[in-house]
């Protein structure tokens, strides 16, 4: 099993390399041979043979920056993408994927056009906030903190449902974005930390059978006392 990382020199900042981490040492412990390569800027990206790629948050010029690298590797990663293999972009990551974006002095700079969205930033202040969202994929909801500066419009196929939180846009009941086994989604935590069920559905696809999960003791109950802390304060502030 081989997973990249790609950008964990740039793109890491809000401990993303610990979605990496989690999702090799549930694949080790459900049988699996795991190599992990990390690929900094301007390194050798090579997707063939890659199962599960990987790109975490970054500030707002260093997602720019990756995205300038990037664009050499379009055609690859829209094959990628086609092919079904597993993609996960958290964070600002994944806002690479549209058509533009657009930040808060009106300059535009083009996507890579690989999904069907535009992105604009404003500098007024950043929208934050800790979420609870639902999908269709998953029976448990998934929790975790949202920290952007932009509305993400024209999604095709949102990633989930919004409970609690922010959306795509700050109203959105719809966030993130989905297509095919390529997901991205504004939220953090780390998200596969913070919602061990999600890393269980992504860890399944990539085997082709439900992992090992017996040992996950401790990172069930945590995510069970973050949604009904989540909860609680929610009912608290109506």
């Amino acid at each position: 099993m081989r997973l990249i990382h790609l950008y964990h020199d740039l793109m890491n900042l809000y401990g993303d390399y610990a979605n990496v981490a989690a999702m090799r040492r549930l694949l080790e412990k459900s049988g699996a041979q795991v190599t992990v390569d990390k690929v900094p800027l301007g390194g050798d990206i090579q997707l063939d043979g890659c199962d599960f790629l990987y790109i975490g948050s970054g500030t707002e010029r260093n997602m720019r920056v990756a995205l300038e690298d990037l664009r050499r590797c379009t055609d690859a990663l829209r094959a990628y993408i086609d092919s079904g293999r597993v993609l996960l972009l958290t964070g600002n990551a994944f806002e690479m994927l549209g058509n533009s974006i657009t930040d808060a002095h009106g300059v535009r700079t083009e996507g890579l056009g690989l999904l069907d969205f535009a992105v604009t930033e404003q500098n007024k202040t950043r929208m934050t906030a800790d979420v609870v969202y639902h999908c269709d994929f998953l029976t448990q909801p998934l929790v975790g903190f949202v920290n952007k500066c932009s509305d993400i419009r024209g999604v095709p196929t949102p990633l989930f449902t919004v409970e609690m939180g922010l959306g795509n846009t700050e109203n959105d009941r719809y966030e993130g974005v989905r297509v095919q086994n390529c997901f991205g989604t504004h939220l953090t935590g780390p998200v596969l930390i913070k919602n061990p069920h999600f890393l269980e559905y992504l860890a399944g696809k990539l085997l082709g059978a439900p992992p090992q999960t017996a040992w996950m003791t401790h990172e069930r109950a945590g995510y069970e006392v973050t949604l009904h802390e989540l909860r609680m304060r929610e009912g608290a502030e109506r």
